[in-house]
């Protein structure tokens, strides 16, 4: 009997994509820093674009890496002027012309005159001197080469103005490097038509590369990648020349056109900027775009290309910003950006995307049809925060002014146990009583040979017990305008997170509904309660907050009933008879009426209503103490800061005050 050879394992580096067994990501500073953002007031695709525009610790945020651009912006849009080549054309046209009639003067002949009189009929614009001079038979060897050098100068930097680097490929070529110029455009322009007519271009592609690669040292690897770069200069192109001067741009135009045509270039690359445009119609093709403008002259090929770089770098400052509909980080250009920024800044990109990702495939953050949401998994860290924030400035008066620990049939073990004081009824915690004896006599010499253990007054402990106080609590939070205008609606905000986050993690057996009201009011989840921006909606309608109060109390008819009011001015809406919300401001008397005849109305069912007033107008502390005297509360005057403090604590006296007593 054979048997099976055993298999052999190896073991090493793993190369398979990103480490299985790595640790998650670290959220934790991320999502909390989103929930300061939240807490202080912003909406959730606010916080994390706040957040993005910082960055993370490392890594440079949007903001940072979009002043680099605009700094290598500033020095671009410096870089030179435009009419570089116009000038060199001159410049070298002065020099034949002068070394022309040099060679003319001593010579007495009458063809030497004619000669003389020919030049000094030339057009004075520049293209049409260089057209006129084309047949001459120059005398001067001197005037001869500069005319030749401003041929030579004219089809390198028209060529280099439509395919970068071509001025240096082409210096002093002869007749076979300008045809192999005029094989790679007619076979580039016949390339893209296939494109543009949707054919499958990958293999000619790669057939073009093989055979004119040495044209483009970009090295583009697809189809694609050579469209963007070629269209993205031509446009860069007509952009540079519309920076011209009209008469600048006429004689370059000319210049251009008579260059092309004695190439025997001007239809193809007509048909190639064509092709181009069919290619890239999103591009800017023949608006007027910024252009540099500095001391020094650039021919037109480093013309074009400063006009390209600055349309890239504003191009790519946009992207940085966000700052228009729709903006994604995948909008920013990883080849713009390393250009721009170097390879670092490509990385800091890379971990902003990786922190986005994250959020979402971690369960921070929800996406639905395009609109981004805290999920309840973030809302408890976020409540949880808010608590914690509370509760380390809420000055504590012992250790009733959070629970109610006593005896007692409704008692029920809090697993903990405290210091007996004079006058506790609690059961004894034998345990930890005798622990405590052991310990502090553990010093104390044997008595023969034995050691006794003598409890003393100070070593008692009681169990503690948590009365089952069940509450229902209704937090009627203003969502006016006003709120945010004084600056108080993050502080409400994060009130009601944190009260929340009480009610539900710590007493699981009270209920709480959160009611935000203006012109109306309406019941907020804690995911809804944390995207939520203040109405900019007129309306303080306190009158429809009641009523949706009152619904919640009647759920919960065996509970404490609890109504907490977090506002910051006099009611100025009602809800008419047929539903619809009436808003008027100064305050009508039956706006009034209403608010008024609905706080007795939930008065009537037992409730505690007390009132958080967050602005010190005399009408509105009028008010609110007229009303709370109905009901039997109380009226607080926070600072927007203590409001939290304030609120959570009195829920926690009124939780366990009444049935208490």
């Amino acid at each position: 009997m054979t048997g099976r050879r055993p298999r052999g394992y190896r073991y090493g580096q793993w190369h398979g994509g990103p480490d299985p067994l790595a640790p998650p990501y670290d959220l934790g500073n991320a999502v909390d820093e989103i929930g300061d953002s939240v807490l202080g007031g912003s909406g959730v695709r606010e916080a994390l674009r706040e957040l993005l525009r910082r960055g993370t610790e490392g890594r440079r945020g949007l903001d940072e890496l979009r002043r680099s651009v605009r700094e290598r912006l500033r020095n671009a849009r410096t870089a030179g002027r435009m009419d570089g080549t116009l000038e060199e054309v001159r410049e070298l046209l002065d020099r034949a012309l002068d070394a022309e009639k040099r060679e003319l003067f001593p010579d007495p002949d009458d063809a030497a005159r004619l000669a003389e009189a020919e030049l000094e009929a030339i057009p004075e614009d520049t293209a049409g001197a260089v057209r006129a001079l084309k047949e001459y038979p120059w005398r001067s060897p001197e005037a001869r080469q500069a005319y030749e050098q401003i041929q030579d100068l004219l089809r390198r930097e028209v060529l280099d103005s439509s395919f970068a680097s071509m001025k240096q490929a082409l210096e002093n070529a002869g007749e076979q490097d300008i045809q192999a110029v005029k094989d790679m455009v007619a076979d580039l322009s016949q390339l893209i038509d296939a494109h543009n007519r949707g054919e499958d271009t990958d293999e000619r592609f790669h057939e073009f590369m093989d055979e004119h690669g040495q044209f483009f040292p970009d090295d583009p690897q697809s189809i694609e990648e050579l469209i963007d770069s070629l269209a993205r200069r031509a446009a860069a192109q007509e952009r540079m020349m519309a920076g011209l001067s009209p008469e600048q741009r006429a004689e370059l135009s000319d210049l251009m056109a008579q260059t092309m045509s004695d190439m025997g270039l001007a239809s193809e690359m007509s048909h190639l900027q064509d092709a181009l445009r069919q290619a890239r119609p999103d591009l800017p093709w023949g608006q007027r775009g910024q252009v540099p403008d500095g001391e020094q002259s650039l021919g037109m090929g480093d013309a074009t290309s400063a006009v390209a770089e600055l349309a890239d770098l504003e191009a790519l400052s946009s992207q940085l910003s966000q700052g228009y509909a729709g903006a994604s980080l995948a909008d920013i250009d990883e080849e713009l950006l390393e250009r721009a920024l170097g390879r670092p800044a490509v990385d800091d990109l890379a971990a902003l995307r990786q922190l986005e990702r994250e959020l979402e495939r971690q369960g921070f953050l929800n996406r639905t049809d395009g609109k981004l949401e805290l999920s309840p998994k973030a809302v408890r860290r976020l409540g949880a925060t808010a608590l914690r924030r509370v509760f380390a400035t809420l000055d504590a008066t012992g250790r009733g002014e959070h629970d109610v620990a006593d005896a007692g049939a409704a008692g029920e073990l809090t697993g903990g146990s405290r210091e007996w004081r004079f006058g506790d009824e609690q059961p004894l915690d034998v345990v930890r009583t005798v622990k405590n004896a052991v310990l502090r006599t553990a010093g104390e010499p044997r008595v023969e040979g034995q050691r006794r253990v003598r409890i003393g007054v100070e070593d008692f402990e009681v169990v503690e017990t948590e009365r089952r106080t069940g509450a229902a609590v209704a937090l009627l939070v203003d969502l006016s305008y006003s709120m945010a205008l004084r600056g108080t609606w993050g502080a409400a905000k994060s009130t009601a997170m944190a009260l929340h986050s009480l009610v539900t993690t710590r007493f699981p057996q009270d209920a709480i509904q959160i009611i935000g009201f203006s012109s109306t009011a309406q019941v907020l989840r804690p995911e809804t309660l944390a995207e939520l921006s203040v109405d900019t909606l007129q309306g303080t309608n306190l009158q429809h907050g009641l009523m949706l109060a009152r619904r919640f109390l009647a759920h919960h008819r065996d509970a404490e009933p609890v109504v907490l009011v977090v506002t910051d001015g006099e009611p100025t809406a009602h809800l008419e008879d047929d539903g619809t919300p009436f808003f008027c401001w100064p305050p009508m008397p039956e706006t009034i009426a209403r608010t008024v005849a609905e706080l007795e109305r939930v008065a009537r069912t037992g409730a505690t209503v007390n009132v958080f007033a967050l602005d010190p107008d005399p009408g509105l502390i009028h008010f609110v103490h007229d009303l709370t005297q109905r009901a039997g509360g109380r009226v607080f005057e926070p600072d927007a800061d203590r409001l939290g403090e304030y609120v959570v604590a009195d829920y926690l006296r009124v939780r366990r005050g009444r049935r208490a007593r």
